[in-house]
Parts: structure tokens; sequence; C-alpha cells
């Protein structure tokens, strides 16, 4: 139940992977991958629930009085993406809609809750704050497990929640908004592990859902745009503690660049150019002569996923 049926979904890291692309129902503890995109799938208790993955990135589901169950697609690992997702959420009971992973060093279970039914998710949970991001606003949250199952096994380790005040059933999640908000509140994350958009139940109830993931950004490969510019972003040097990018405005000279960290990795310096701190884990930079191109040195402090950078033109 949320923050007690986080047992069950701790458990599906202990699964074997197998490959779907031959089956399209999936009614079995299990982690995979179905064209090409990771998923996950967890049961337990009485009842009976299915997964049918479909094309791309799209699943379904169906449950009916079950004791605990999730499912989802995502990513095999996290990271500071822009999600967007789509489709159908129809529970009747306990159940919830959410963006959901684990992150290691330090052991962090997390849920971006944008709709659910029945149990509230922040029962129990003590209470951090706000944060406004995409149109809505989500409470924040954090809860303590003690000697419960994870993805390291039996093990005590801290809950983060970002439940929207206003459910909704798809649209754009911008996880670096609640991840920089949660590190503000003192609650950073780790090295990610998996990461979902999952539908999940418990306590009996019955429904379905159908979801597609869309496109994502971020991790990896950053760089975005907004208005006529556009900032992209390449690797550079790396230490031990920290690793260099480089940035290439291009489509005006009269920009600005908003770079949001992965916390709790910080900007530690930067070159060529002027750079400004609106909050600890958000860089603005805006040119000082030099040109279109600058760098950005970053302490990992153990999170080595690249910041999201967008570009603004006046």
């Amino acid at each position: 139940m949320g923050i007690v049926c986080a047992v069950a979904l701790a458990a599906v890291s202990a699964i074997m992977p197998t490959s779907a692309e031959a089956a399209t129902s999936v009614c079995s503890n299990q982690t995979g991958t179905s064209n090409g995109n990771f998923y996950s799938f967890y049961t337990s208790g009485t009842g009976s629930s299915c997964m049918t993955l479909g094309s791309g990135a799209n699943y379904s589901t169906s449950w009916s009085g079950v004791g605990d169950f999730v499912a989802g697609e995502g990513w095999s690992t996290g990271a500071a993406r822009t999600v967007t997702y789509s489709g159908s959420f129809n529970p009747s009971g306990d159940a919830y809609l959410s963006l959901y992973g684990w992150t290691t060093s330090p052991l962090v279970e997390y849920y971006i809750t944008d709709d659910w039914s029945g149990y509230n998710p922040s029962s129990g949970a003590t209470y951090k704050g706000t944060v406004n991001s995409d149109g809505g606003t989500y409470d924040i949250y954090e809860d303590q497990r003690t000697n419960e199952p994870s993805i390291q096994g039996t093990a005590t380790f801290n809950q983060y929640w970002a439940v929207r005040t206003s459910g909704r059933v798809g649209g754009t999640i911008t996880t670096s908004n609640i991840f920089n908000a949660w590190a503000n509140d003192g609650m950073p994350l780790g090295t990610f592990n998996y990461q979902i958009l999952a539908t999940e139940a418990f306590n009996g109830g019955s429904g379905n859902s159908n979801i597609t993931v869309g496109s994502s950004s971020g991790g990896s490969s950053g760089g975005g745009s907004s208005g006529s510019c556009t900032a992209t972003l390449s690797a550079g040097s790396q230490t031990s503690t920290t690793y260099t990018l480089n940035v290439a405005v291009t489509g005006s000279s009269t920009w600005t660049v908003t770079m949001n960290m992965v916390a709790p990795a910080v900007v530690a310096s930067t070159t060529n150019v002027n750079a400004t701190w609106p909050s600890q884990y958000v860089m603005t930079a805006t040119p000082n002569g030099s040109g279109n191109n600058f760098t950005v040195t970053i302490t990992a402090n153990g999170t080595w996923t690249w910041p999201t950078a967008t570009c603004s033109s006046s």
C-alpha cells in the first residue's frame, strides 16, 4: 500500500530478466525488455493480474482482487529525464499511477505520483513542502522503511514522495524539478537504478490501465532549446570526483542557458561565461564576450548523470 507496498515493489529487482519480444502478455513476476524498452511486473497474494506489452513503449494492465501488483515500462537505468506519457487509468480501490524508481548510495525508493485512488500514498509520511512543476503542484513527503526488502536485500532506506494535488493521467513529468526540490529539502538521490511509469494496485481492488510512455530527454544526452537558440552538451575531461561539459550555443548571440543539476551534483566552476545560481542545483549562463561556447565543471558527489540544459534567446 504505497508506503507499505514498497516491500512488493522492491522484490522486482531480484527477479531474473527475460525478453518479451515474442510474448505479448505477462502474468508472472519478471523484468525484461519489449521493443527495446525495459519493463517490470510483480504480483503477490490473492487475485489475478496481467500486463500486455503493446507496440513501442505501450502497456496495458488488468487486475482483480489483488493483494499487491505493480507493472510498468521505462528504463533499466533511471535519470533526470523529461518523461511524457498518455493513456487511461481506471482503478476501483487502492491504486497509484507513478513514475517510480530506486537509487543507491543512498538507497532510496522514490515515487512521483500523478494519480491515485483509495489509500492516500502520503499516509504516515512526513510532509516536507511543495513544488510546482508541469502545470501542477506536488506535495513532498519522506518516509523511512526499516528492515524491509529492497534492491539491496533486506535494508533500512528512505522513501521520497511527490504527490500531485490535482490528479491527471497523461502529460509531462520534468523529473529534475522534483529531484531538485527533494534535494533542497534534504532528500538527495544517489546512483540511479531502474525507473518505470508504473501502475500499482493492492488491498483487493480491481481495474485496468493503458499507458504509453512517450519521448524523453536527459541523462547522457543533454541539450535543449526554447525560442531560436539551442544548447548542446558534449563530454570534456573527467577526474575521480568531477567531470567537465562543453556547452555550444547556436542560433543566437544573446542567449540564456539554464542548467538543472541532478542533485547532489553541483557546479564547481565555469569558463567563458557569466554564471549565476537561482538555487543550489540550478545555474543560468549568459555571454561574457567570449563567444557562444563555454565549459562547466561539475562535482559529481556520486551522481554522474548529466544535467539538462535549455536555451532561450533574448
